[in-house]
């Protein structure tokens, strides 16, 4: 089940997306008392999946068309930074440290977490910010996002599945001159305009466990990065033990897994992205995450 926030009439709603894409199933015609997607992310149950796709079908062609509303992202203004994995994939790691060594080069045996203010995240469809007056080198970065649907305490790497709500695409921006200078990647990947996310977010229900899904992205229709999500080398149960041990998930909590290879610092000479590069980030089962650099 694809679930999506939009605009329709002026007004921001949360609806489903009908199997054929044609048509979205507000909450409202649905009757159901979400009116965020964090709302639902943290009032739904798992059983309730089930029930809300047969809902669907009893007002299947009733909905509102795609081609009438503006998409924002599915969480547009997450109450949380997002929970960011760095360096998760080998071949990532090994660009990064060709990059800037002293940056990126480091041991494998812990994961490395950052945070990323996000202030508003951009829609599918919606401009990247450049900040061109302090940034240069404009890099891209496809990642699976993890959206946590209950709090997570001390939860194991059994259990781990359960926490899981869905699953969505996230474009980590990244300014490589700021991450780089500051030793430290908040502010270089937290700039307003720097997370792409989208288009909606798939319910946990249509995947296996793990998801072994084909990630890839494109620069003006060029592949640049092309890989598989079971390259993690810290996987989804292995994180949300890892970090509900110190602290709690709250319900919503967004958790990016990383990058693989083909940023465009990993290029010999690095390829930054320019205005007016259209980026793609896809994710086999989610869907695709289109965005224009301003």
């Amino acid at each position: 089940m694809k679930l999506l926030t939009f605009i329709y009439k002026e007004k921001e709603q949360v609806g489903i997306l009908s199997e054929d894409g044609k048509e979205i199933y507000s909450f409202e015609k649905l009757q159901q008392p979400f009116s965020t997607m964090e709302e639902a992310i943290c009032g739904m149950k798992r059983t309730d999946v089930q029930i809300l796709k047969s809902l669907c079908e009893t007002v299947k062609g009733q909905g509102i068309p795609t081609d009438q509303i503006t998409k924002c992202a599915p969480i547009p203004r997450p109450r949380q930074d997002v929970i960011c994995l760095g360096i998760n994939y080998m071949a990532h790691a090994e660009e990064s440290a060709r990059y800037k060594k002293e940056a990126f080069e480091r041991e494998r045996d812990y994961p490395v977490y950052f945070s990323k203010r996000v202030n508003e995240a951009v829609a599918d469809g919606g401009k990247i910010l450049s900040h061109r007056d302090m940034v240069e080198r404009l890099d891209y970065e496809v990642e699976l996002a993890v959206i946590i649907g209950q709090d997570a305490k001390n939860v194991s790497k059994e259990d781990a599945w359960k926490y899981v709500f869905g699953y969505t695409i996230l474009n980590d921006i990244s300014a490589r001159e700021i991450q780089t200078r500051h030793k430290q990647w908040y502010f270089g990947k937290s700039l307003d305009g720097f997370c792409p996310m989208g288009p909606w977010i798939v319910t946990a229900d249509e995947f296996s466990n793990p998801p072994s899904l084909k990630i890839i992205s494109k620069v003006n229709g060029e592949l640049r990065q092309n890989s598989t999500t079971d390259l993690l080398i810290f996987d989804v149960p292995y994180v949300i033990e890892d970090l509900s041990r110190g602290m709690t998930l709250k319900a919503g909590t967004i958790i990016s897994m990383g990058t693989p290879a083909g940023v465009g610092m990993g290029f010999n000479p690095p390829r930054f992205l320019n205005s007016g590069d259209v980026v793609e980030c896809e994710i086999e089962k989610i869907g695709k995450l289109v965005n224009v650099v301003d």
